[in-house]
Parts: structure tokens; sequence; C-alpha cells
């Protein structure tokens, strides 16, 4: 079992910066695969970026060069810092951990386990 705390959500002017943290339970962390996703009101949970235990990422094309995942296994916490933020970043976004590597990174079906979501409101 792995629990996921996500924290560092809020209220930002448009071209703000937040990051977002995600800390993990458990001995494993660095053999992860994390993810974060986002849901805005009435819209599916969408894919916003993911690490490797390798730290390779990738991103969604609509965050990309704006947003930046990372990890530090000694803290067992995975980031998200976002830049140039828009109002059409506000979602709750959610951090994942997929603990067997198996399945498409961005689908939401391949993480196991899934924090409670932090608040993110882009508006002047």
């Amino acid at each position: 079992q792995v629990q996921l705390v996500e924290s560092g959500g809020g209220l930002v002017q448009p071209g703000g910066s937040l990051r977002l943290s995600c800390a993990a339970s458990g001995r494993m962390f660095s053999r992860y695969r994390m993810g974060w996703f986002r849901q805005a009101p009435g819209k599916e949970r969408e894919f916003v970026a993911r690490i490797n235990p390798s730290e390779s990422t990738d991103y969604a094309d609509s965050v990309k060069g704006r947003f930046t995942i990372s990890r530090d296994n000694a803290k067992n916490t995975v980031y998200l810092q976002m830049n140039s933020l828009e109002p059409e970043d506000t979602a709750v976004y959610y951090c994942a951990a997929d603990v067997d590597l198996v399945g498409r990174y961005s689908s939401t079906s391949t993480y196991e386990y899934w924090g409670q979501g932090t608040q993110v409101t882009v508006s002047s």
C-alpha cells in the first residue's frame, strides 16, 4: 500500500508560479513511476506529466515548456513546478504512483495509487 499526499496548491494570478509536492509512504519510492494528472470541473482527469525511476520525463503538450516534474528519492517526494500559469490550468491536481511499470504512462488506469488532490486556481 502506498499513500500519497499532495500539497502546494492555491490561488495564483495568470503568469504566476506554483510548486506542487507529493509525499509518498514506503521504502520503494525510487522504483515507482510517478505521474501528475489534473481534473477541471466537468472534464475528465487528464495526464500532465510523468517521471520514471530513471528520471526520464514526459509532458502533455498543453504544459510543455511551462511545467517541470522532478523527484527527490531521499525524501520520497515528487514535485511539479508550474510556471506561466494560465486560467486553463485551473483544476484539482492529483499525484499518482505506478508500481509495476506496466501500461501507457498517460493513462489513469496505469497508476495503482492516487493522492487526494490539491486545488490550483489561476485567476486575477
